[in-house]
């Protein structure tokens, strides 16, 4: 099985519309201990808590939070804090986008039906 900390040393090149340079070069983690956002194997949840927090006052600090967060929630990536969210914090909204973006084509086609109806 792959070890979730090697995700770590390979963060994909992303190049924003209007920015020729990576969104990443510019990541508050770059300058922090990788093993921060991703959990060693067997990692106790007390410790595991703490960890994610402290990687998460690192993502609030960061200037391309956003950026961050939208990639992991594209890719989508299964392991470590991306955008200031953990793995389970992003299957969450994931789980919420995937409900609204249901609920927004429900709505369509029943304001379709009154519409031809009318």
């Amino acid at each position: 099985m792959d070890d979730p900390r090697a995700h770590v040393a390979h963060v994909p090149a992303q190049r924003g519309p209007a920015d020729d340079s990576p969104w990443h070069s510019n990541a508050a983690c770059r300058r922090d201990e990788a093993g921060l956002f991703f959990a060693p194997s067997k990692e106790p949840t007390a410790a595991r808590l703490a960890r994610e927090e402290q990687a998460k006052r690192v993502c609030a600090r960061c200037p391309v939070l956003l950026e961050c967060r939208e990639h992991a929630l594209l890719q989508p990536e299964p392991y470590g804090v991306w955008g200031g969210l953990t793995a389970a914090e992003r299957r969450v909204v994931l789980a919420r986008r995937r409900r609204r973006e249901q609920e927004l084509r429900e709505a369509a086609r029943v304001g379709s039906q009154i519409a031809a109806a009318g």
